[in-house]
């Protein structure tokens, strides 16, 4: 795949530069409690701004299903906004006609503006072909900066870049530079990390990953219980999914086809209840009794998982190996993750996750800034290692 970039945008002074980034942050009575989307789309703007362009963001906020709900203004976002970029942020009450047409207008180069939450238009998830047009009017250029909507073909994701000359932003552009690594066309080996609490989430994933995109694929959480219950092994009461046990098997037998070694736990950190400070007791895979749960895997599994990343190039990791939100039952994720964040520190290993619990499990862990990259996109990230199209990726190649 090959995209245009900002570099090769040309002179973009006084051009209006359309942006689309996800804004669509955790808030609490009005106020962002987690700013880490806003951060990401910082090095986008700043580049724009430098360059004399003005800049109209496009944002979505919650699901307001294409209606004008107040409590899902974009809004409260500007105070914030303008104290990261440092300078002030014009608002238009509305992403398209004539208010946010002149707002736009009114801009000097390099100046910033918020456009109102695009789903108050119903025409926005609809991809409607007017919609995109009347967004089109606002901009010389296209600017998407939001991998995290990608997998959806919305008239600001996919309808603009049919529109206007489109470039994938700084933010957008590292994110496929980093999948392009991880997946795309990778240092062998390949090692995989896939977790979770269901088989049934993530089949589509883990089939395209056996399929010949990896050399071994440690699966873990809830999820490997059912493999392992697969196995012939007893779970105890464990969560598993029992009735897709041909479909375990089934994935073993392809991933055996295709080459990929299969990494299940060789022992189990198992409780009688999920609560934070309990000792749990390590178990072997014949061990566990009829009260037992599977809360994470032991000692020996995070061993044999961190030798796996030892002998790879490249890790693409996405769902935690327990219930790391409870410790101890975080052991087995840490361990891992900071094993894989040093191997990433030492440029021996292309580390790249993605997907909210990964995302929350490697913060936990504190190793976040080690990784080579660290997908913030839950949809779409894992829609990307389904093979999936993701709409807006495709409507940005050249």
């Amino acid at each position: 795949m090959g995209f245009r970039t900002l570099g090769g945008a040309g002179d973009l002074k006084g051009k209006r530069a359309l942006v689309r980034v996800d804004f669509n942050v955790p808030m609490d009575g009005g106020r962002i409690t987690d700013d880490t989307r806003l951060r990401a789309a910082l090095p986008t703007i700043h580049a724009l701004s430098v360059a004399g362009a003005k800049i109209a963001l496009l944002a979505h906020f919650d699901r307001p299903k294409g209606k004008r709900v107040p409590e899902m203004s974009l809004k409260p976002i500007i105070g914030p906004l303008s104290k990261l970029l440092e300078q002030p942020v014009a608002w238009a009450d509305d992403c398209v006609g004539p208010e946010a047409e002149a707002v736009v207008a009114g801009l000097e180069n390099g100046g910033v503006a918020l456009l109102e939450n695009l789903r108050f238009h119903a025409g926005e998830e609809k991809n409607d072909p007017a919609f995109a047009d009347q967004l089109a009017r606002l901009g010389d250029l296209y600017v998407d900066d939001a991998f995290s909507a990608a997998h959806r073909a919305h008239a600001s994701t996919e309808g603009l870049a049919h529109r206007l000359p489109a470039y994938p932003g700084l933010s957008m552009q590292r994110e496929l530079e980093a999948l392009e690594a991880a997946l795309g066309s990778p240092k062998r080996p390949v090692l995989g990390i896939v977790g979770g609490s269901k088989v049934s989430t993530k089949i589509d994933l883990l089939k395209n990953l056996v399929g010949g995109k990896l050399d071994a694929l440690a699966i873990g959480g809830g999820m490997a219980n059912t493999f392992l219950f697969a196995q012939g092994h007893d779970v105890g009461a464990s969560l598993c999914e029992r009735d897709l046990k041909a479909t375990a098997l089934e994935i073993l037998a392809e991933a055996k086809a295709n080459g990929c070694e299969i990494l299940l736990p060789v022992d189990l950190a198992v409780a009688t209840e999920l609560r934070a400070g309990v000792k749990p007791s390590i178990r072997g895979l014949d061990e566990v009794g009829a009260d037992d749960k599977i809360f994470d895997a032991g000692p020996k599994s995070a061993d044999r998982v961190k030798a796996a990343m030892d002998a790879s190039a490249t890790l693409i990791w996405n769902g935690p190996l327990g219930v790391f939100e409870v410790p101890p039952f975080d052991a087995a994720t840490v361990a891992t993750a900071r094993h894989a964040a040093e191997l990433a520190k030492a440029g021996k290993l292309v580390a790249v996750a993605g997907g909210g619990d990964t995302v929350a499990a490697l913060h936990a862990a504190g190793v976040t800034a080690d990784f080579t990259f660290v997908s913030t996109a839950g949809g779409a990230f894992l829609e990307w290692m389904e093979g999936k199209t993701l709409p807006g990726v495709a409507a940005l190649e050249v």
